[in-house]
């Protein structure tokens, strides 16, 4: 939009080509009130058009911020829930190790003793023949 600029230099936001057509047709008060009415107009218009911009950019801001609590508690709730259902799954798991370990630890434990046993045994008694033989 170009500015244009009457002789008595006041500054309209009317287009220079038709601003002077105006002026030259209808006369300087009818061509002034017409561009007043033009830029009343145009204000109007704008304010307006920034009022339901600024209601919509509120509505559009406040539905934003809700979807944004839900996805958060959503979110919140979701890790939960996860964490709790890891930790007992940890939990039981752990549990599991524990009584498997022990109960190898413990059959190992008698498990070895026999063997140890049964080792011993069998040295002893081949060292006693190797012994009762060498005499």
């Amino acid at each position: 939009m170009v500015v244009a600029r009457h002789e008595e230099s006041v500054t309209m936001p009317v287009t220079a080509r038709l601003s002077q057509k105006f002026y030259e047709r209808l006369g300087e008060d009818l061509a002034q009130e017409l561009v007043d009415w033009f830029n009343a107009v145009d204000a109007t218009y704008r304010a307006d058009l920034r009022e339901l911009n600024e209601l919509n950019f509120q509505r559009v801001d406040a539905k934003v911020e809700q979807r944004l609590a839900e996805l958060r508690a959503h979110l919140d709730s979701g890790w939960e829930r996860r964490l709790a259902k890891l930790d007992v799954k940890w939990e039981q798991r752990i549990g599991r190790l524990e009584t498997t370990f022990e109960r190898r630890m413990g059959a190992s434990t008698t498990s070895l003793i026999k063997w140890m046993f049964g080792f011993w045994a069998l040295t002893l008694s081949a060292l006693a023949g190797i012994l009762f033989y060498l005499r």
